[in-house]
Protein backbone atom coordinates (compact mmCIF):
# COMPACT_ATOMS: atom_id res chain seq x y z
CA UNK A 1 0.00 0.00 0.00
CA UNK A 2 1.21 3.36 -0.69
CA UNK A 3 2.45 5.61 1.72
CA UNK A 4 0.37 9.23 2.07
CA UNK A 5 3.09 12.15 1.47
CA UNK A 6 1.64 14.79 3.59
CA UNK A 7 2.84 18.24 2.31
CA UNK A 8 4.10 21.15 4.94
CA UNK A 9 1.52 22.85 3.51
CA UNK A 10 -1.07 20.61 5.00
CA UNK A 11 0.44 20.79 8.29
CA UNK A 12 0.16 24.42 8.57
CA UNK A 13 -3.37 24.13 7.38
CA UNK A 14 -3.93 21.20 9.88
CA UNK A 15 -2.61 23.05 12.70
CA UNK A 16 -5.18 26.02 11.94
CA UNK A 17 -8.24 24.01 11.94
CA UNK A 18 -6.69 22.46 14.94
CA UNK A 19 -6.23 25.76 16.81
CA UNK A 20 -10.06 27.38 15.34
CA UNK A 21 -11.50 23.90 16.96
CA UNK A 22 -9.70 24.17 19.99
CA UNK A 23 -10.99 27.55 20.02
CA UNK A 24 -14.33 26.22 19.84
CA UNK A 25 -14.64 23.29 21.84
CA UNK A 26 -12.28 24.05 24.38
CA UNK A 27 -12.66 27.68 24.60
CA UNK A 28 -16.13 27.71 26.46
CA UNK A 29 -14.92 25.53 28.87
CA UNK A 30 -11.66 27.50 29.87
CA UNK A 31 -13.53 30.66 29.91
CA UNK A 32 -16.45 29.69 31.90
CA UNK A 33 -18.29 33.36 31.27
CA UNK A 34 -21.95 33.75 30.90
CA UNK A 35 -21.98 35.64 27.36
CA UNK A 36 -25.07 36.54 27.58
CA UNK A 37 -24.25 38.63 31.38
CA UNK A 38 -23.97 42.35 31.75
CA UNK A 39 -20.42 42.54 33.14
CA UNK A 40 -19.71 46.47 32.37
CA UNK A 41 -20.98 48.89 30.70
CA UNK A 42 -20.20 50.10 27.06
CA UNK A 43 -17.14 49.12 25.12
CA UNK A 44 -15.00 49.18 28.27
CA UNK A 45 -11.44 48.88 27.19
CA UNK A 46 -9.77 45.58 27.63
CA UNK A 47 -7.59 45.16 30.55
CA UNK A 48 -6.18 41.89 32.70
CA UNK A 49 -7.94 41.80 35.84
CA UNK A 50 -10.11 39.12 34.93
CA UNK A 51 -10.76 36.85 32.14
CA UNK A 52 -14.09 38.10 31.57
CA UNK A 53 -11.99 41.68 30.79
CA UNK A 54 -9.22 40.25 28.44
CA UNK A 55 -10.99 41.70 25.33
CA UNK A 56 -13.26 44.10 27.19
CA UNK A 57 -16.88 44.35 26.78
CA UNK A 58 -19.33 45.30 23.96
CA UNK A 59 -22.08 47.63 23.03
CA UNK A 60 -24.52 45.59 25.71
CA UNK A 61 -21.53 45.68 28.56
CA UNK A 62 -20.91 41.57 27.58
CA UNK A 63 -17.56 40.33 27.71
CA UNK A 64 -16.34 40.34 24.11
CA UNK A 65 -13.89 37.04 24.88
CA UNK A 66 -16.71 35.15 26.31
CA UNK A 67 -18.84 36.11 22.92
CA UNK A 68 -16.10 35.04 20.62
CA UNK A 69 -15.79 31.69 21.93
CA UNK A 70 -19.17 30.73 22.07
CA UNK A 71 -19.24 32.12 18.34
CA UNK A 72 -16.45 30.50 17.21
CA UNK A 73 -18.03 26.95 18.47
CA UNK A 74 -21.50 28.26 16.86
CA UNK A 75 -19.67 29.19 13.40
CA UNK A 76 -18.59 25.83 13.30
CA UNK A 77 -21.46 24.07 14.03
CA UNK A 78 -23.17 25.98 11.38
CA UNK A 79 -20.67 24.86 8.93
CA UNK A 80 -20.24 21.51 10.14
CA UNK A 81 -23.98 20.82 9.78
CA UNK A 82 -24.24 22.89 6.56
CA UNK A 83 -21.78 21.49 4.75
CA UNK A 84 -22.47 17.80 5.29
CA UNK A 85 -26.08 18.64 4.24
CA UNK A 86 -24.74 20.25 0.87
CA UNK A 87 -22.21 17.78 0.31
CA UNK A 88 -24.39 14.44 0.79
CA UNK A 89 -27.31 16.37 -1.10
CA UNK A 90 -24.36 16.91 -4.32
CA UNK A 91 -23.08 13.51 -3.65
CA UNK A 92 -26.12 11.49 -4.47
CA UNK A 93 -27.53 13.98 -7.09
CA UNK A 94 -24.29 13.83 -8.98
CA UNK A 95 -23.83 10.13 -8.51
CA UNK A 96 -26.88 8.84 -9.63
CA UNK A 97 -26.81 11.12 -12.56
CA UNK A 98 -23.29 10.40 -13.93
CA UNK A 99 -23.76 6.58 -13.06
CA UNK A 100 -27.39 5.76 -14.39
CA UNK A 101 -27.33 8.84 -17.38
CA UNK A 102 -29.98 8.45 -20.21
CA UNK A 103 -33.32 10.31 -18.71
CA UNK A 104 -32.21 10.23 -15.43
CA UNK A 105 -29.47 12.15 -15.86
CA UNK A 106 -30.94 14.67 -18.03
CA UNK A 107 -33.78 15.25 -15.23
CA UNK A 108 -31.20 15.81 -12.12
CA UNK A 109 -28.88 17.77 -13.98
CA UNK A 110 -31.87 20.01 -15.57
CA UNK A 111 -33.02 20.49 -11.89
CA UNK A 112 -29.41 21.07 -10.77
CA UNK A 113 -29.07 23.92 -13.90
CA UNK A 114 -31.90 25.71 -12.56
CA UNK A 115 -30.71 25.44 -8.80
CA UNK A 116 -27.15 27.01 -10.22
CA UNK A 117 -29.24 30.01 -12.38
CA UNK A 118 -31.00 31.53 -9.49
CA UNK A 119 -28.69 33.32 -6.84
CA UNK A 120 -27.97 31.25 -3.82
CA UNK A 121 -27.67 34.34 -1.20
CA UNK A 122 -31.63 35.45 -2.43
CA UNK A 123 -33.04 31.91 -1.72
CA UNK A 124 -31.10 31.79 1.44
CA UNK A 125 -32.14 35.31 2.80
CA UNK A 126 -35.92 34.51 1.67
CA UNK A 127 -35.92 31.28 3.43
CA UNK A 128 -34.34 32.66 6.68
CA UNK A 129 -36.90 35.18 6.21
CA UNK A 130 -39.71 32.69 5.71
CA UNK A 131 -38.65 30.61 9.22
CA UNK A 132 -39.97 31.79 12.07
CA UNK A 133 -37.33 31.90 14.93
CA UNK A 134 -33.95 30.87 13.02
CA UNK A 135 -31.96 28.37 15.15
CA UNK A 136 -27.84 27.40 14.80
CA UNK A 137 -29.54 24.35 13.36
CA UNK A 138 -32.21 25.85 10.99
CA UNK A 139 -30.00 28.18 9.56
CA UNK A 140 -27.43 25.80 8.80
CA UNK A 141 -30.19 23.80 7.24
CA UNK A 142 -31.67 25.95 4.89
CA UNK A 143 -27.41 27.44 3.74
CA UNK A 144 -26.97 23.17 3.45
CA UNK A 145 -30.13 23.03 1.07
CA UNK A 146 -28.92 25.75 -1.09
CA UNK A 147 -25.14 25.14 -1.38
CA UNK A 148 -25.67 21.46 -3.40
CA UNK A 149 -25.39 22.35 -7.29
CA UNK A 150 -21.87 22.65 -8.20
CA UNK A 151 -21.15 19.63 -5.86
CA UNK A 152 -23.46 18.28 -8.06
CA UNK A 153 -22.16 18.66 -11.30
CA UNK A 154 -18.60 18.17 -10.06
CA UNK A 155 -19.61 14.50 -8.67
CA UNK A 156 -21.77 13.86 -11.91
CA UNK A 157 -18.31 14.57 -13.92
CA UNK A 158 -16.52 12.08 -12.10
CA UNK A 159 -18.97 9.29 -11.49
CA UNK A 160 -19.27 9.48 -15.31
CA UNK A 161 -15.58 9.09 -15.62
CA UNK A 162 -15.79 5.44 -13.68
CA UNK A 163 -18.73 4.02 -14.61
CA UNK A 164 -17.63 2.42 -17.74
CA UNK A 165 -14.41 0.96 -16.12
CA UNK A 166 -14.05 -3.01 -16.20
CA UNK A 167 -14.43 -3.58 -13.01
CA UNK A 168 -18.23 -1.57 -12.85
CA UNK A 169 -18.70 -3.93 -16.01
CA UNK A 170 -17.88 -6.93 -13.85
CA UNK A 171 -20.34 -6.18 -11.29
CA UNK A 172 -23.07 -5.30 -13.82
CA UNK A 173 -22.18 -8.50 -15.30
CA UNK A 174 -22.72 -10.49 -11.67
CA UNK A 175 -26.25 -8.80 -11.03
CA UNK A 176 -25.38 -6.60 -8.31
CA UNK A 177 -27.80 -3.88 -8.40
CA UNK A 178 -26.65 -0.23 -9.29
CA UNK A 179 -27.54 0.83 -5.81
CA UNK A 180 -24.86 -1.42 -4.23
CA UNK A 181 -22.65 -0.93 -7.43
CA UNK A 182 -22.08 2.60 -6.40
CA UNK A 183 -21.85 2.45 -2.94
CA UNK A 184 -19.29 -0.49 -3.10
CA UNK A 185 -17.33 0.35 -6.83
CA UNK A 186 -17.83 3.75 -7.16
CA UNK A 187 -17.99 5.97 -4.48
CA UNK A 188 -14.67 4.45 -3.10
CA UNK A 189 -12.77 6.07 -6.08
CA UNK A 190 -15.01 9.37 -5.20
CA UNK A 191 -14.17 9.61 -1.53
CA UNK A 192 -10.78 12.08 -2.23
CA UNK A 193 -13.17 14.14 -3.88
CA UNK A 194 -15.93 14.02 -2.00
CA UNK A 195 -13.21 15.06 1.52
CA UNK A 196 -12.32 18.29 -0.65
CA UNK A 197 -15.91 19.42 -1.35
CA UNK A 198 -16.64 19.16 2.10
CA UNK A 199 -13.90 21.04 3.40
CA UNK A 200 -14.94 23.96 0.55
CA UNK A 201 -18.54 23.79 1.32
CA UNK A 202 -17.67 24.10 5.03
CA UNK A 203 -15.74 27.21 4.65
CA UNK A 204 -18.71 28.86 2.49
CA UNK A 205 -21.42 28.14 5.10
CA UNK A 206 -19.36 29.67 7.64
CA UNK A 207 -18.83 33.28 5.47
CA UNK A 208 -22.92 32.76 4.42
CA UNK A 209 -23.83 32.38 8.13
CA UNK A 210 -21.60 35.16 8.80
CA UNK A 211 -23.40 37.20 6.19
CA UNK A 212 -26.56 36.31 6.85
CA UNK A 213 -25.96 37.22 10.62
CA UNK A 214 -24.73 40.64 9.79
CA UNK A 215 -27.68 41.47 8.07
CA UNK A 216 -29.92 40.57 11.00
CA UNK A 217 -30.57 37.09 10.05
CA UNK A 218 -28.52 35.25 12.11
CA UNK A 219 -29.37 32.36 15.10
CA UNK A 220 -31.66 33.90 17.64
CA UNK A 221 -30.73 33.01 20.68
CA UNK A 222 -27.24 32.09 20.10
CA UNK A 223 -23.78 34.20 19.69
CA UNK A 224 -21.91 33.66 16.66
CA UNK A 225 -19.31 35.81 14.67
CA UNK A 226 -21.85 37.13 12.77
CA UNK A 227 -23.77 38.47 14.91
CA UNK A 228 -20.73 39.85 17.30
CA UNK A 229 -19.95 41.76 13.45
CA UNK A 230 -23.49 42.73 13.36
CA UNK A 231 -23.79 44.48 16.75
CA UNK A 232 -20.33 46.00 16.73
CA UNK A 233 -21.47 47.88 13.33
CA UNK A 234 -24.70 48.58 13.97
CA UNK A 235 -23.05 50.66 17.42
CA UNK A 236 -20.18 52.12 15.62
CA UNK A 237 -17.62 50.22 17.06
CA UNK A 238 -15.51 51.21 14.15
CA UNK A 239 -15.93 55.22 14.60
CA UNK A 240 -15.94 54.92 18.01
CA UNK A 241 -12.63 53.21 18.11
CA UNK A 242 -13.90 50.21 20.28
CA UNK A 243 -11.07 47.63 18.37
CA UNK A 244 -12.07 45.20 20.87
CA UNK A 245 -15.38 44.58 19.51
CA UNK A 246 -14.86 44.22 15.98
CA UNK A 247 -11.07 43.18 15.18
CA UNK A 248 -11.26 39.79 17.26
CA UNK A 249 -14.41 38.42 15.17
CA UNK A 250 -12.88 39.58 11.54
CA UNK A 251 -9.44 37.91 12.75
CA UNK A 252 -11.26 35.11 13.17
CA UNK A 253 -13.63 34.42 10.86
CA UNK A 254 -10.46 34.88 8.28
CA UNK A 255 -8.45 32.54 10.09
CA UNK A 256 -11.46 30.13 10.31
CA UNK A 257 -12.07 30.65 6.32
CA UNK A 258 -8.42 30.79 5.47
CA UNK A 259 -7.03 27.74 7.12
CA UNK A 260 -10.46 25.70 5.98
CA UNK A 261 -9.51 26.77 2.05
CA UNK A 262 -6.09 26.22 2.79
CA UNK A 263 -6.77 22.56 3.83
CA UNK A 264 -8.31 22.35 0.96
CA UNK A 265 -5.77 22.93 -1.44
CA UNK A 266 -3.43 20.78 0.65
CA UNK A 267 -5.45 18.08 0.52
CA UNK A 268 -5.47 18.72 -3.58
CA UNK A 269 -2.22 17.56 -3.51
CA UNK A 270 -1.97 14.54 -1.43
CA UNK A 271 -4.33 13.15 -3.55
CA UNK A 272 -2.99 14.66 -6.36
CA UNK A 273 0.63 13.66 -6.91
CA UNK A 274 0.42 14.74 -10.31
CA UNK A 275 -0.18 18.00 -9.01
CA UNK A 276 2.50 17.92 -6.09
CA UNK A 277 5.04 16.99 -8.77
CA UNK A 278 3.82 19.60 -11.47
CA UNK A 279 4.85 22.41 -8.75
CA UNK A 280 7.93 21.20 -7.79
CA UNK A 281 9.10 21.17 -11.20
CA UNK A 282 8.07 24.62 -12.00
CA UNK A 283 9.48 25.53 -8.30
CA UNK A 284 12.83 24.38 -9.84
CA UNK A 285 11.96 25.95 -13.14
CA UNK A 286 12.22 29.20 -11.60
CA UNK A 287 15.18 28.68 -9.60
CA UNK A 288 17.30 27.37 -11.99
CA UNK A 289 19.11 23.61 -12.49
CA UNK A 290 22.09 23.79 -13.62
CA UNK A 291 22.86 21.13 -16.88
CA UNK A 292 25.71 19.75 -18.16
CA UNK A 293 27.71 21.53 -20.48
CA UNK A 294 26.87 20.50 -24.18
CA UNK A 295 29.04 19.17 -26.86
CA UNK A 296 30.05 21.32 -29.55
CA UNK A 297 26.80 21.95 -31.99
CA UNK A 298 24.44 19.49 -29.52
CA UNK A 299 21.88 22.16 -27.80
CA UNK A 300 20.72 20.26 -24.32
CA UNK A 301 17.88 21.03 -21.67
CA UNK A 302 18.36 21.61 -18.50
CA UNK A 303 16.97 18.05 -16.84
CA UNK A 304 14.81 18.73 -14.16
CA UNK A 305 14.54 16.37 -11.00
CA UNK A 306 11.30 15.22 -11.41
CA UNK A 307 12.54 14.16 -14.98
CA UNK A 308 14.78 11.49 -13.87
CA UNK A 309 14.01 8.59 -14.36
Amino acid sequence: MRSINLTPRFWVAACLVAFTLLVGLVGPLVIQVNPHATIGGLYDKPNFGSVAMWLGTDNAGQSVIANLVHGVRTSLFVGLMAGAISTLIGLVFGLVAGFQGGWLDDLLMGVTNIALAIPSIVVVILLSIAVNGTTSLTLAAVIGVTGWPWTARAVRAQATSVRNREHIDVARLSGARWVSILAWDVLPYLLSYVAMAFVLQMSGAILAEAALSMLGLGPSGSVSLGIMLYWALAWGSVRTGAWWAFLPPTLMLTLIAFSLLLLQASLDEVFNPRLRRGRSKRRLAVAGTPAAIPAAGVVSEPVLEGDRS
